[in-house]
């Protein structure tokens, strides 16, 4: 019985491993250019059973082991905003953000001007540019984007078009690798580099990425990994009642 309470244990910590990435992914139903979460388990087998009373001393057991989280880069719905500072990367594309922790990426294209004219992401991050943070004067209208991502402004003096900076964009040749920091943003490991995105990713002005979360997928999946929980928890509770029941008996001495 100590055998089915091991590996019952096992699975029951896989699954509430599951639980809290399907929470996770509903929590960031409506996070801008959010990537979707999955589990990676396998099977782990024990050399020897805790309890060798079988015929084959030597049988192996089974446990699930969670083995890694991956994350779902596939691209999620455009949703327009007519904002000129908002972009959409259509493609296999990074925005490259400078933080605190180093440079970071991020399909989050929600972004702002601070009080010192840089360009921003909603968390404050400066975005950066192909030679350094993009700044814009006081006197600056009419931003506009274009695909490529460079950004050219109309002053209040000069009717002529005046750049401001091109975003940078990124790619990544094992962008699975990639890990998450924070809810959007993405680090790379040692040997991982950025590279230019190819020439068939850009910039959409005035939209942004939606989340690729699909909620009804999740749902689902959330009341599947629940009822998986509640029938391990029904077995672990079986067990430790013939357990007891087992303990009891041995204990009455007949007289």
């Amino acid at each position: 019985m100590e055998n089915a309470l091991l590996i019952g244990l096992s699975r029951q910590m896989a699954l509430q491993r599951e639980l809290d990435v399907v929470a996770n992914n509903i929590a960031n139903l409506n996070t801008t250019g959010y990537k979707a979460d999955g589990d990676l388990f396998q099977e782990y087998m024990s050399p020897v059973a805790r309890s060798e009373r079988f015929q084959r001393p030597d049988r192996p057991m089974s446990f699930v082991l969670d083995r890694a989280t991956w994350h779902d880069l596939g691209q999620g719905p455009l949703q327009q905003t007519g904002n000129p500072l908002d972009v959409a990367i259509d493609g296999n594309a990074f925005l490259a953000v400078q933080t605190p922790r180093g440079e970071r990426y991020t399909r989050n294209g929600a972004l702002q001007i601070n009080a010192n004219g840089e360009l921003v992401t909603t968390e404050g991050y400066q975005v950066i540019g192909d030679t350094g943070p993009i700044v814009f004067q006081p006197g600056d209208q009419n931003i506009a984007i274009n695909r490529e991502g460079t950004i050219t402004v109309r002053e209040r003096t000069n009717v002529a078009e005046s750049p401001r900076g091109r975003l940078r964009l990124v790619s990544f040749a094992q962008p699975e690798r990639l890990s998450k920091d924070g809810a959007t943003m993405f680090a790379a490991p040692a040997g991982l580099a950025p590279q230019p995105a190819p020439a068939s990713a850009g910039v959409i002005q005035g939209s942004i990425e939606k989340s690729n979360v699909r909620g009804i997928i999740e749902m689902t999946h959330m009341i599947d990994v629940t009822r998986a929980y509640t029938a391990v928890s029904s077995m672990l509770q079986t067990q430790s009642d013939l357990r007891r029941t087992a303990i009891q008996q041995l204990a009455d001495v007949p007289t």
